[in-house]
């Protein structure tokens, strides 16, 4: 029993595990916080400045393909690493296609992992810019409790559409207020920042899938070379007990 364990444990690629356990915790985070965030958004520019952002659904959309995306790349490299690990490595890869369809399996992987890994980066800078405008919009709100003055977001033009007039992007009733600053800007500086958090947890993640691929492509290609070594030795072997028989 207790030999039956030791080798299902040395079987599990704990590396790869671990780094796919980050994944999907940063993506899941990162898809409901940003589905979140942008649903506070539309509904802040509707009740505010009266305006739809209909292609917010959109953005919506893609967030829940891109978590389907990476929680079945995660899946994908964690099953690779499962054969590329222990004993399940002597098995499967035993003959030489095997071998090759491994290291190719590796090697596309890597690849896919390294552009994800640079288009998680420029979400990352987007996300930066976006935590870092809502709060400035926090710190305006904040100015305004003690000032009772009107929210000016005329600085912010680049937001609003083009015809938009300079009056419609100050806030100076108290509903509009509550509206944009307790029910808006509050509520999704938070989903943001933790939408920033997981979107690093994201990228280590990947950082970490690479290493694993890796490794897996060199334990693979190593793999073939102890199998060439281990025929030639068997070579050596039947050519040494047959020379032995002929002497006797």
């Amino acid at each position: 029993m207790g030999e039956c364990c030791q080798s299902c444990m040395a079987r599990i690629p704990y590396a790869t595990l671990i780094a796919t356990l980050m994944c999907l915790l940063g993506v899941g985070i990162f898809c409901f916080t940003m589905y979140r965030g942008a649903s506070l958004t539309v509904i802040m520019f509707d009740q505010v400045f009266h305006l739809r952002l209909i292609w917010i659904e959109a953005v919506q959309m893609i967030f829940v393909i891109i978590g389907a995306g990476m929680a079945a790349l995660g899946f994908m490299i964690l099953f690779v690493g499962f054969l590329a690990t222990g004993s399940t490595r002597y098995k499967v890869y035993r003959a030489w296609r095997s071998r090759v369809g491994g290291r190719i399996s590796c090697a596309v992987l890597m690849g896919i992992t390294y552009l994800l890994n640079f288009v998680w980066s420029l979400i990352l800078c987007f996300l930066v810019v976006v935590t870092f405008i809502y709060t400035m919009f926090w710190n305006m709100c904040s100015s305004v409790e003690h000032s009772q003055s009107c929210i000016d977001l005329t600085q912010f033009h680049f937001m609003f559409p083009p015809n938009t007039k300079l009056e419609d992007m100050k806030v100076c009733e108290k509903y509009e207020i509550k509206a944009f600053c307790k029910d808006g800007v509050e509520n999704a500086e938070v989903m943001f920042i933790l939408a920033t958090l997981s979107t690093l947890l994201v990228i280590l993640s990947l950082v970490h899938y690479l290493m694993c691929l890796s490794a897996n492509y060199a334990h693979i290609r190593d793999h073939e070379k102890f199998q060439e070594l281990q025929e030639i030795q068997n070579l050596n072997e039947l050519e040494y007990s047959a020379t032995s028989k002929d002497r006797f």
